[in-house]
């Protein structure tokens, strides 16, 4: 079973329906014991960082999280959540990343919305993707480069489209937004 971790925000709903599109069961819980026993674990996330973590401080959340020990992604806010600080809203995340989440320079257009390139593809996640393949992103903060990236994407500057540390899997793109790339990509975190 998947479980889809539930805190009142997020994109919850297209992430269950990407994964009914792979014919893959999944639950949307904020229920300890069944998030301890899900095969795999989805933290998706959409939405501002400091009350997005609040939602989770309430629900005990921040502290389940980072002790998971299956397969746990998190997209967009979800992976940016699991890094040490976010400027927005100069928020506390959960620490499984040592990286911060920085606000984009506002010399261009942010967010940083709509379809980009991805390079420097170095996961699991991305088995059966060939490199050099575009996303769907839609974000206004980045997480920082760092020894965790999995692969870069280029949007006024290079940054981590991608993080990994032991189960922990992070995407800032929406693989559940993201066509037939995002579909394998998603497959690809089943199969773990």
């Amino acid at each position: 079973m998947i479980a889809i971790i539930k805190y009142n925000g997020g994109n919850v709903n297209s992430v269950q329906n990407a994964l009914n599109r792979l014919d893959t069961e999944s639950i949307i819980t904020d229920d300890f014991e069944l998030i301890q026993k899900a095969d795999k674990v989805i933290f998706p996330g959409v939405g501002e960082a400091s009350s997005t973590m609040k939602l989770l401080k309430e629900k005990g959340l921040d502290l389940l999280i980072p002790t998971l020990t299956q397969p746990v992604l998190g997209i967009c806010l979800g992976m940016q959540l699991m890094c040490k600080n976010n400027e927005e809203g100069n928020t506390d995340g959960l620490e499984i990343f040592d990286i911060n989440v920085k606000k984009f320079p506002a010399k261009d257009i942010v967010p940083h919305m709509g379809w980009n390139t991805i390079s420097e593809i170095k996961s699991q996640l991305f088995s059966s993707i060939e490199k050099e393949n575009d996303l769907y992103f839609v974000h206004s903060y980045y997480c920082e480069l760092s020894e965790y990236t999995t692969s870069v994407c280029d949007y006024i500057l290079p940054f981590s489209a991608s993080l990994q540390k032991d189960n922990f899997f992070a995407t800032q793109f929406h693989p559940e937004k993201s066509g037939k790339i995002g579909n394998e990509l998603l497959n690809n975190f089943l199969k773990l």
